[in-house]
């Protein structure tokens, strides 16, 4: 952490969350498609011999302008959190570029990158700015089979893809992340794998490492692909004293409302909700303005549903910017108090008798 003093963390962001709707920022993989890299762009000098179009998290290293000037565009947009461009920065998902070997290097520059463009906005109006350390679910499951002949089989395990998160983490706090965002959770098993690589990490350091948590949802009853509802998710990872938990990607901002008001009323943290800017269109792009993306998740605000908003795939500074003016003066979420009982999860949530 650097350029928020000494006091911790968690207090400060909370501190922050208490006053007003805080701002996380846009997509990443849309806004890099638009600078239109080549190969060469991508692949810098580093000579790994796999083709390197398409890996936007090595443009830390062979590119870093590109996502400094993101960053920079988001923050000028009323954000509060730069998220790392990270997604994909894992050693599981960079074996599809031979970059394997670069995973710490990633991190380590993602997040120090971040770190100093939000401390130089911090430091212009001594409004902090936080930056998450974004940890992506890699292309790897835990709770299903990728052979539909063998149920049973798995490609990985939980110890091996926990040691994965393990050495991206200690990366990214390395490079100055705030936070870990683990992110785009569509398997369960796998966030809790993070989760237990978050926390091994803050007791490495000897301090308390703020979690963050984001579920996607694979269908419109409110499911993640390993089949858990949101609240049985809220269930099975309420140890972890996430600092926020929420709802990504997905689909638009009006496909996710009644699952979000399901979050705001059972979470004793505070809930972050950043979706696709809209459905995408026969091309994959995404079509929603600015205006309608901020009304629409506006609407969360106003029923005092989140207390931090943000955009996820096909989202652009300028949807950023029109989201935080659009609830600007609202009030944030008040954290509600549940009552003591014993809470646990399958794929639905389960209740003790109080």
């Amino acid at each position: 952490m650097s350029g928020l003093g000494d006091a911790s963390v968690r207090d400060i962001f909370n501190a922050e969350a208490a006053k007003r709707i805080l701002i996380t920022d846009g997509a990443f993989g849309t806004e890099i498609q638009n600078w239109k890299l080549s190969e060469a762009d991508y692949a810098g000098t580093l000579s790994l011999g796999h083709d390197q179009k398409g890996n936007n998290d090595i443009l830390a290293l062979t590119k870093p302008e590109v996502p400094a000037a993101i960053h920079r565009a988001y923050f000028e947009a009323g954000a509060d959190i730069a998220e790392t461009n990270t997604f994909s920065a894992n050693r599981i998902s960079q074996a599809d570029y031979g970059a394997e070997a670069l995973v710490r290097e990633i991190n380590v520059e993602s997040a120090r990158l971040a770190r100093t463009i939000a401390d130089e906005f911090t430091a212009s109006d001594g409004r902090p700015r936080f930056v998450a350390g974004a940890v992506g679910p890699t292309n790897k499951t835990l709770s299903l089979s990728p052979d539909v002949n063998d149920p049973g089989y798995r490609e990985i395990d939980f110890d091996y893809l926990k040691d994965v998160y393990r050495e991206q983490i200690d990366a990214l706090v390395e490079g100055g992340a705030d936070f870990v965002l683990i992110e785009t959770v569509f398997d369960t098993l796998n966030a809790k794998a993070g989760v237990m690589a978050a926390i091994e990490a803050g007791a490495a350091l000897g301090r308390d490492l703020p979690i963050m948590l984001s579920m996607t949802l694979t269908d419109l009853s409110g499911r993640n692909l390993s089949g858990h509802t949101v609240e049985a998710f809220w269930h099975a990872v309420r140890h972890a004293r996430p600092l926020t938990i929420g709802l990504n990607c997905s689909f638009g901002a009006e496909q996710l409302r009644p699952h979000v008001k399901t979050l705001s009323e059972i979470c004793d943290t505070l809930i972050m909700v950043y979706p696709n800017a809209g459905l995408p269109n026969e091309l994959g792009a995404y079509d929603e303005a600015p205006a309608t993306t901020a009304g629409l998740v506006g609407q969360r605000a106003e029923a005092g549903q989140v207390n931090v908003l943000g955009g996820c795939c096909g989202s652009t500074p300028a949807h950023i910017a029109a989201i935080a003016q659009g609830v600007r003066g609202l009030a944030p979420r008040a954290v509600p108090v549940p009552a003591v009982r014993t809470r646990l999860a399958g794929l639905e949530p389960f209740f003790m008798a109080a």
